[in-house]
C-alpha cells in the first residue's frame, strides 16, 4: 500500500512518499448577523470589565461626601472618628503585611531570570531615570514657589499654636546621608524587617577636666527606630537574586519556590483589592472629618496648596508623559489608563509601598510589562523615586522662608534643590514621611524648623497627591526600562528556548477551512 509507512525508510523521498495526502476539510458555518450594541450595553460592559476600578472611584467619592456630612453634623468625638477610620486602618495593615514577602519574592524572581550584565544595565537605566525626574521635580518646585510667592509673613502671626514644635538644630544632611548608607548594609537581616538605624542627638551632663561644674553637651549616638528597613532588604535580596541566577540548574528549585511564593502573594493582593474601596472610603472620610477649621486653613495656606498642586499636575501630567513619549514613541495617555487603579489606590492610602501590590497588577496585567522588569524596577522605585516628595519639600522650604521674610540667595536655593532631591531619596515610602525629611532641608539652609507645624493642617491632602505622583513616576519608569531593555530580554528568552529538532521538518500537517456565509433575502 502506497500510504503505508515502510519499516525502515532508506531515504527522505521514500519517507515523504509514504506520508498521507493533505486533506482539505470544509466547515459550513451559519453566521448570524451581529446586532449593533446600544450605548447602554457598551457602558455596562465597560463597568463589568472594570468593576474594581469603578468601585474604587465610587469609594473615593462616597468617602469625600461622607466626610463632609460628618463635618456638617459636627462629629468631633474621637471614638466616633476612630470607628469611621477603622476599616481604612485594616486596609493599611493588610497592605503593609504583604510588603515584605512581595519585595522578597518579586526581586528574587525578577533577577533570577536575568544575567548580571542585563540586570546591571536595567538598574543603570532605572537609576538615571529616577534621579533625573527627581531633580526635575525639585527644580520645578523651586521655580513655581519663587514665581507664585505664596508665603506671607502675616501667616506666621495668625498661624496655629507652635508651642508643640521642637527645634532640632543637631540634624544635619551629613548625618542623614550616613544613615542612608548604614541602612543599605544592615547588620541583622531579621532586625531590618522592623527597625532601621538613625543618628540622634542627646543632651548629657559632663564635667570637663580641671573643672567642678558640669556642663551640658550634645552627643550624637546611633539608635534603632521602628519601621522596616526597606533599603537594606532591597540591597540584600538584589544580591541574593543575582547570585541565585548565576547558579543555573542548582538554583532552579529555589527559583521555583520564590515564583510560587510570588503567585500566592499576588492572589492575596487580588482578594484584598476587593476590600480596598471600603478601606479607601473610610480613610478619606476619617481624614476630612478630623480637620479643624477648613475656612481658616484655606485662607492661611490656600496659595501654598495651589503651588504644590500645580507643580504636581505639571510634573505628573506633562513632564513624565512627555519623557515617556520621547523615549518610547507610545501614547502616554493609554499608559495612564492602565495604571489608573494604582493611582486611585495611592490617593487613598498615601503610601507608595502600600500601593506596590496594585502597581504590580496594573503594569503586568493591563500594560503587559515584562515581569522581570516590574519585579526589579518597582521595589527600588517605591523606595528611592519620590518625585512628588522632592517637589513638595522644595516648595515647603522656600514657603517657610517667605513666611519668615527671609531672602534666600542663589547658593541657598541650589542647596534647597539638591537637599530636597537627596532627602526624597532617603524618605520612607510611608504616609507623611515628607514632614520628617523636611527638617534636613530647613536645617541645611538655616531656616526655623518650628514652622513645620503650620503645614501639618494640609499635609493629609498634599501627602496623598504627592504619593500618587510618586507611583505614576515609578510606573512610567518601569515602562521606559521595559522599552529600552526589550532587545536584551528577547536575547535571554532566545537562549532559554531550545532549537527545533530537524526531524520535525519532515512532518507536514495541513488543514484547509472553508467558511460559507449564506446571504439572507431582504424581508418585504
Amino acid at each position: 500500500m502506497k500510504n503505508q509507512l515502510p519499516a525502515h525508510p532508506s531515504n527522505k523521498a521514500q519517507y515523504d512518499e509514504a506520508l498521507p495526502p493533505i486533506v482539505g476539510v470544509g466547515v459550513l458555518e451559519l453566521l448570524e448577523p451581529k446586532l449593533p450594541k446600544s450605548c447602554l450595553g457598551t457602558y455596562c460592559g465597560f463597568l463589568v470589565r472594570n468593576s474594581l476600578l469603578a468601585l474604587t472611584i465610587l469609594g473615593v467619592v462616597a468617602g469625600s461626601l461622607f466626610g463632609m456630612l460628618l463635618r456638617y453634623v459636627s462629629v468631633t468625638d474621637p471614638d466616633t472618628l476612630m470607628l469611621v477610620s477603622f476599616p481604612g486602618d485594616i486596609l493599611m495593615r493588610m497592605l503593609k503585611m504583604l510588603i515584605l514577602p512581595l519585595i522578597i519574592s518579586s526581586l528574587i524572581t525578577g533577577l533570577a531570570g536575568l544575567d548580571a550584565r542585563s540586570s546591571g544595565r536595567m538598574g543603570s537605566r532605572a537609576m538615571i531615570y529616577y534621579m533625573s525626574t527627581t531633580v526635575i521635580a525639585a527644580v520645578l518646585g523651586v521655580i513655581l514657589v519663587l514665581g507664585i510667592h505664596p508665603g506671607n509673613p502675616k501667616l506666621r502671626n495668625s498661624g496655629q499654636d507652635q508651642s508643640t514644635a521642637t527645634k532640632n538644630q543637631e540634624v544635619s544632611s551629613l548625618d542623614a546621608f550616613m544613615d542612608l548608607i548604614r541602612n543599605l548594609f544592615p547588620e541583622n537581616l531579621v532586625q531590618a524587617c522592623f527597625q532601621q538605624v538613625q543618628t540622634v542627638a542627646k543632651t548629657v551632663s559632663a564635667t570637663p577636666p580641671n573643672q567642678t561644674e558640669p556642663v551640658v553637651v550634645n552627643v550624637k549616638k546611633l539608635e534603632f527606630k521602628g519601621g522596616m528597613n526597606v533599603l537594606g532588604l532591597i540591597g540584600f535580596f538584589i544580591t541574593f537574586g543575582i547570585c541565585m541566577g548565576k547558579m543555573g540548574e542548582k538554583g532552579r528549585l529555589m527559583s521555583e519556590f520564590f515564583n510560587i511564593l510570588n503567585e500566592i502573594i499576588m492572589k492575596m493582593v487580588g482578594i484584598i483589592m476587593w476590600y480596598s474601596p471600603i478601606g479607601i472610603a473610610s480613610l478619606i472620610s476619617g481624614k476630612i472629618a478630623a480637620i479643624g477649621d477648613l475656612e481658616v486653613v484655606a485662607r492661611q495656606l490656600g496659595m501654598y496648596m495651589v503651588t504644590v498642586m500645580v507643580g504636581l499636575v505639571i510634573h505628573g501630567g506633562i513632564i513624565l508623559p512627555l519623557i515617556y513619549f520621547m523615549i518610547t514613541r507610545k501614547n502616554p495617555f493609554t499608559f495612564y489608563s492602565g495604571i489608573f487603579q494604582a493611582w486611585i489606590t495611592a490617593l487613598g492610602t498615601a503610601s507608595s509601598a502600600g500601593t506596590l501590590p496594585v502597581t504590580f497588577r496594573c503594569l503586568e496585567e493591563n500594560l503587559k510589562i515584562d515581569r522581570r522588569v516590574t519585579r526589579f524596577v518597582l521595589p527600588i522605585g517605591a523606595t528611592i523615586n519620590m518625585d512628588g516628595t522632592a517637589l513638595y519639600e522644595a516648595v515647603a522650604a522656600i514657603f517657610i522662608a517667605q513666611m519668615n521674610d527671609i531672602s534666600l540667595d542663589s547658593g541657598q536655593i541650589v542647596t534647597v534643590s539638591m537637599t530636597a532631591t537627596l532627602a526624597s531619596v532617603g524618605a520612607a515610602s510611608i504616609p507623611s514621611a515628607g514632614l520628617v525629611t523636611m527638617l534636613l532641608i530647613l536645617t541645611a539652609v538655616g531656616l526655623p524648623t518650628q514652622d513645620i507645624s503650620l503645614l501639618i493642617a494640609v499635609d493629609w491632602l498634599l501627602d496623598r497627591m504627592r504619593t500618587s505622583i510618586n507611583v505614576v513616576g515609578d510606573s512610567f519608569g518601569a515602562g521606559i526600562v521595559d522599552h529600552l531593555s526589550r532587545a536584551e530580554l528577547a536575547e535571554i528568552d532566545a537562549e532559554l528556548i531550545p532549537p527545533d529538532d530537524e526531524e520535525d521538518d519532515n512532518i507536514y500537517v495541513a488543514m484547509a477551512s472553508f467558511v460559507f456565509v449564506p446571504q439572507r433575502k431582504a424581508e418585504t
